[in-house]
Formats: structure tokens, C-alpha cells, sequence
């Protein structure tokens, strides 16, 4: 069996993390099977794909046309030599774009994957989206193609009740869509051996999509914000560092925000995922704009606080029971300090710890129902 692994790249470390955490369940369930990726020059190197023994899928689209198809006609015995993998010759397609099918990222990947979709069908390819954030859907064009990738998909499954609302006020109700957590709640990180931590540390997750992914006010106020994070931490005596999870992006906003306050923060890039989870799991709390970051962190019952740009923070949040952690950086000082508090006083951070780790639990219940759910459609004749 050939299983495709869509939406997965090694610069987003959260995606690296969504790749690792299949190939775990996925080669637990089926040892021979032969699981590829579309590669990339910088988000999907041969050198990254192939030490983890993953094939590389003859694909590249642009202008959301397939310029790869020709390799289709090279004999399979050339094919095999090189582990080329063709569109036809794939069983399963498992997408963990994470969040690509929304107005917030145009048009393209939608209708691309609809037209994949279709194809995918006709072919006898399963087709199964794994948890991840949808919508809104405003434009006409991709309400349709996402209504087409829906309809010829085996199973979709929404990360929380808002995206599968989106989903479903253009789908309707089809019993192939149901709701399931982020799925990187069951990998384990590595712990830090490497990275002298104090007991007192308090991780920072910088994202630069919080300045041109939200409105221009929020976006001006958000580095002001984390100044004013950084010197109340260590006004109230703890350590704060910074944690890079994705790219060089967030890394100069990071390195910005070091030389504005002329105060000597560590600035951690790590590039193994597993070692960020395990270095966030290590923390006593953690402020992060990184969705998978703060799923790495609630997952492990460590306090979090939270600013983002879609509905997907919020919905992460509710779902741990610590709706309180999301902070609205626009709020005036005294309301951010007593979020703030929330994670630097003692018996506030014990008692988020409590209720965070009872419903990590519960959480990675649901991730082990929705893999159940998955292979048991692999395995449906």
C-alpha cells in the first residue's frame, strides 16, 4: 500500500510535528507500506524526506495546473530506481494541511485540492482529511471547490466546532464529517537534555503572522506587547526565553524584541520538533502565538497563554477547559497583568495545570477514536 502524506512540510515545525506523528500511527498499523510527500526545494528537501524514508510524489503544481503528469509515462522499473511515486499508483491520501481551506489564504490550494479530489476518486484513491481548521467561506469559488472536495473525500474531519460549522454551512451535514482534536496531543517530546532551563522558565512562541494576519491595530500593538510580557516576567522573577517555531521570520522578530529591551533573553532555535515539545513540556508556562506550540504545551498540562489570528486559538483553548488564557492584546494594562498572573502566581498556575491535564486527557482519547475511525476507512473494502 502507498499512502500520501498532503500538507506537510519541515519549516513549520508544527507541520514537521503533524508528519511525525502520522508516521508513527501509520507505520504502527501497516510496517510495509510506503508512505510519500510532494516534495520542495526549501519546505521539503531530499535530504529531510529521504532520512526519515519517506518517497518523494512526482508533483508540481502551478497555476493550478499539474506540470508533473508526464512522469506518469516513464516505465515503472526507471520509476522504481529512483522511488518515484506517481498519482496513480497511490492507495491513501491522509491531508494534515492544518489551515490552507479559508478565505484567509486565497483561492488556490481549495481549487487545487478539489481538482485533486476528483481525480482521487474516479482513480479508486481514499481521500481522508485529518483534523484541521476550515473557513470562513466567503467567496463563491472556493465555497464550491470545498464543497467538491468534500464530496469526494472518505472522511473529514473538522479540529474544532467553529471550522466544522464553516465546513458544513457549504457542505450541509454528511456523516463522512465529524469533529476530532489536533492529533499531535499523542507524540511525546524529547526532553531537553541540551538546554540549561531554570525551574522558573517561561517559554515564548513569537509568530509574525500576528502582524499581517490580524487588523493593523492589533498587529502595531503585538511587539509592544510581548515587551511588556517579557519585563513583567522577570519583574515577578522568572525566566522568559524565546522559542523559534518556524523560520527565520519569527526569528527577527524575536532578535527585534531582545535589542529594543537591551536585555540578554536566549533566543532558541531548535530544529528538531520533537525536542520543541519537549523543551515546551519542560517549561513552567509558556505565551505563544504558534498553534502547535500551545497544542504541545496544553497537551502536557503546562499553563499557557495565547494570542492568535483566527478562531483556532479560541476553539484550542475551550477545548483544554482554559478559556481564560486566550488574551486580547488590545486590552488595557491591568487586564493583561492579571492574565499574566495567571501563570506566574503559584496557586493560579497549579490549579490551570490540574484542569489542563485532566482534559489532555480527554483530548487524546479523541485523536486515538479519530485514528480507529481513519483506519478502519483504509481498511473498508
Amino acid at each position: 500500500m502507498i499512502i500520501e502524506i498532503k500538507g506537510v512540510q519541515f519549516v513549520n515545525k508544527g507541520s514537521e510535528l503533524m508528519l511525525y506523528s502520522i508516521i508513527d500511527k501509520v507505520r504502527s498499523r501497516y510496517p510495509s507500506c510506503r508512505l510519500c510527500l510532494q516534495t520542495h526545494p526549501v519546505k521539503a528537501p531530499y535530504e529531510k524526506y529521504s532520512g526519515i524514508g519517506l518517497y518523494p510524489k512526482a508533483s508540481y503544481w502551478y497555476k493550478r495546473i499539474q506540470w508533473m503528469n508526464a512522469v506518469g509515462l516513464v516505465p515503472k522499473k526507471i520509476r522504481n530506481m529512483y522511488g518515484i511515486i506517481v498519482d496513480r499508483e497511490i492507495d491513501v491520501v491522509l491531508d494534515a494541511s492544518g489551515f490552507s481551506y479559508t478565505d484567509q489564504f486565497g483561492v488556490s490550494s481549495s481549487v487545487i485540492m478539489a481538482k485533486s479530489c476528483r481525480k482521487w476518486k474516479k482513480q479508486g484513491t481514499k481521500v481522508i482529511l485529518l483534523p484541521q481548521a476550515f473557513g470562513p467561506f466567503t467567496s463563491g469559488k472556493i465555497r464550491r471547490a470545498v464543497r467538491t472536495v468534500a464530496e469526494n473525500s472518505t472522511l473529514v474531519f473538522a479540529r474544532d466546532p467553529v471550522s466544522y460549522n464553516h465546513l458544513t454551512m457549504v457542505t450541509g451535514e454528511m456523516p463522512h464529517i465529524s469533529i476530532a482534536p489536533d492529533f499531535t496531543n499523542l507524540l511525546p517530546g524529547s526532553p531537553p537534555e541540551h538546554y540549561p532551563l531554570q525551574d522558573t522558565n517561561v517559554c515564548i512562541v513569537p509568530n509574525h503572522r500576528m502582524l499581517n494576519k490580524t487588523s493593523p491595530d492589533v498587529g502595531q500593538a503585538y511587539i509592544s506587547f510581548l515587551k511588556n510580557c517579557i519585563q513583567y516576567l522577570i519583574d515577578s522573577g522568572k525566566y522568559p526565553f524565546f522559542l523559534i517555531h518556524e523560520g527565520e521570520q519569527d526569528m527577527r522578530l524575536a532578535r527585534e524584541i531582545v535589542r529594543d529591551l537591551n536585555i540578554d533573553i536566549p533566543v532558541i532555535q531548535e530544529t528538531n520538533p520533537l525536542m520543541i515539545k519537549g523543551i515546551l513540556g519542560s517549561c513552567e508556562a509558556t505565551i505563544g502565538s504558534r498553534f502547535h506550540g500551545l497544542v504541545s504545551a496544553l497537551s502536557q498540562g503546562i499553563p499557557s497563554l495565547a494570542t492568535g489570528w483566527s478562531h483556532k486559538y479560541e476553539m484550542l483553548f475551550q477545548s483544554y477547559g482554559f478559556n481564560e488564557g486566550v488574551v486580547d492584546i488590545l486590552s488595557d494594562r491591568g487586564e493583561i497583568r492579571n492574565k499574566l498572573n495567571l501563570i506566574v502566581d503559584d496557586t493560579s498556575r497549579q490549579k490551570s495545570a490540574q484542569t489542563l491535564r485532566e482534559h489532555a486527557l480527554l483530548e487524546k482519547e479523541k485523536s486515538s477514536a479519530m485514528w480507529k475511525m481513519v483506519f478502519d476507512a483504509i481498511d473498508r473494502t
